[in-house]
């Protein structure tokens, strides 16, 4: 029996809005707050030294008392990525996840060494939860990763539908959409959905996820030697089908990464993936057989530094080195942003030998799990809702699907493009703008839950794009004299320490500081015009802002 609700339902998102990840939508009255996933964005070459970008939890730390449960759609890290991170913020007092996506949560918080309790309950399309005032249900939908859910939110204020992650695939791996159900709720009538915009721009249909089996047989068929093949460990509808292919052709496969060793194993254990003992190997293992005889099943199709992929590219794999004829598979499509990672993997690879193959018209071996335009037209046709939210996607991909809706019955001032942080109120069924929630980004580097600060992000994008140029000095602060000429040191400048330019740089900062000092001054004062005076030199020189570091050291310092 869902409670009374004294005031609007606020719909908002902490992340997912204008970007492909982070995803993070939130229901909230003045009592409670629901919250439906909890995922990371992977950072790309645009944040050095960044491992996750998640969000920024403010708003849920400042209304900490009304969290009451947690919403899994499924196990993509974009979905459950930054729960590691959430549930040693704030408590959590309960998370409801699929079969698959619990154990997944499970497994990552033991790899982080959470040792918060967290209370974890599985649901499946028969779950009826009532939580505060939310009546929630759950529908089955088809995605790249078993155990998919769309949830149904009803309230006092009206019904509210999100797809979650889908794609409407006619012969999935493993079980069918539930459009019955949909169709059902759009009958009995639905005030607003959030749906899934990451292909809204792909006219059609998404081709079915069994369209790779032929592409993926046609590769093993024609490479001669090893087969290395990279994709998404969450993607465990293609990790079976590699998996079948492989075991039919008598071939041994090699896991490689940790991640994709885990959704391996648990997949294995709930009956997702079919593969005998006798047919995996280890790695040490692999110089017993011949290459033709094995395939390597690897994380990395994203370039990312640290996966096995790119330990392999690089020669860091002990027992794994590409030779000539390997066949190198990257069984994904880019994340926007990663394509300069991909590319440099490829050529890598490349040079070393191997053949590389990836996703074109010409070797489909990848299928999105998510839905194309035509796919979009279908669930808002079922659904039918009287006001629309896109939502997963960049704002093109949102702009696109406001559009699409529009020629579906859904009226166009009914549809709200909205930015992370912006809210809307759902009212005696009717949808309006409200005010905006505190968010953002939060920079994980390592295990660490407060994240780097922006300014720390920043400095490290200069580093990067400018180089940076100390400057020391030695003063006697009894006497206010310097005791030796300053000391230039620099890195990623375009002139070193020693050539004229720098040494007129050094002449600058001296003078700067000997009239300093003929007065009344203080380090503050010193470090600032040491950072101005070498600063503009710099930039009046070359064009470029390198960071200026000054550092005084005093005679009486030890």
């Amino acid at each position: 029996m869902v409670k009374s609700a004294s005031s609007p339902i606020s719909i908002y998102a902490l992340g997912g809005l204008g970007e492909v990840g982070k995803n993070m939508y939130c229901l909230e009255t003045d009592e409670s707050i629901l919250i439906i996933d909890s995922g990371v964005r992977f950072p790309g070459t645009d944040y050095p030294g960044v491992d996750y970008i998640i969000p920024d939890f403010s708003h849920l730390k400042n209304n900490r008392s009304k969290i009451r449960a947690l919403l899994i759609t499924h196990g993509h890290e974009d979905h459950i990525g930054s729960i590691p991170f959430l549930v040693q913020s704030v408590k959590i007092p309960v998370i409801y996840a699929p079969r698959l996506a619990a154990a997944m949560i499970r497994q990552k918080l033991e790899d982080f060494k959470v040792t918060t309790s967290v209370n974890i309950i599985e649901y499946d399309e028969n779950t009826i939860l009532d939580i505060d005032a939310f009546h929630v249900t759950f529908f089955r939908v088809t995605h790249s990763i078993p155990d998919s859910f769309g949830i149904c939110i009803d309230t006092n204020e009206g019904r509210i539908v999100t797809t979650g992650d889908f794609k409407v695939d006619l012969t999935p791996i493993g079980r069918d959409i539930d459009l019955g159900t949909m169709a059902r709720l759009g009958t009995e009538g639905v005030d607003l959905v959030l749906s899934d915009s990451t292909n809204a721009e792909s006219e059609g249909y998404t081709p079915s996820e069994k369209n790779v089996l032929a592409s993926i047989q046609e590769i093993f068929d024609n490479a001669s030697g090893r087969l290395i093949v990279a994709t998404f460990a969450s993607n465990i509808s293609r990790i079976q089908q590699i998996v079948s292919v492989a075991n039919d052709r008598n071939k041994k496969v090699c896991i490689l990464g940790r991640s994709m060793e885990n959704a391996v194993q648990i997949s294995r254990n709930f009956g997702y993936i079919h593969i005998k003992d006798d047919c995996l190997i280890q790695p040490e293992e692999l110089k017993q057989y011949k290459p033709y005889e094995t395939v390597l099943l690897c994380t990395g199709s994203q370039g990312e530094s640290m996966s096995a992929l790119s330990r392999i590219a690089n020669g860091e794999n002990k027992d794994v080195k590409i030779i000539p004829g390997d066949t190198v598979i990257f069984s994904s499509s880019a994340i926007p942003g990663n394509g300069v990672l991909i590319d440099k993997v490829v050529n890598t690879l490349t040079r070393s030998g191997a053949s590389v193959i990836t996703n074109s018209i010409l070797s489909d071996i990848h299928s999105s799990g998510h839905p194309g335009k035509q796919e979009l037209r279908l669930v808002l046709k079922l659904l039918k809702p009287r006001y629309f939210m896109p939502v997963h996607g960049e704002y093109r991909m949102l702009k696109t699907h406001a559009e699409l809706a529009a020629t579906v019955g859904v009226p166009y001032e009914n549809t709200f493009i909205c930015d992370n942080g912006d809210v809307l109120e759902l009212k005696n069924h009717k949808v309006t703008r409200g005010y905006s929630v505190e968010h953002g980004n939060t920079y994980i580097d390592g295990s660490d839950i407060n994240g780097l600060a922006e300014t720390v992000i920043n400095d490290r994008k200069v580093l990067t794009e400018e180089g940076m140029l100390s400057i020391a000095i030695a003063i006697d602060p009894k006497t206010n004299e310097l005791i030796v000429p300053p000391v230039l040191s620099s890195k990623g400048l375009m002139f070193s320490t020693k050539t004229k330019d720098m040494n007129e740089c050094r002449d600058l900062v001296e003078k700067k500081v000997r009239e300093l000092l003929s007065r009344k001054t203080n380090f503050s004062e010193l470090k600032s015009e040491m950072k101005y005076v070498a600063s503009e030199y710099i930039y009046r020189k070359t064009h470029r802002s390198p960071m200026v570091i000054p550092i005084i050291m005093s005679k009486n310092d030890d």
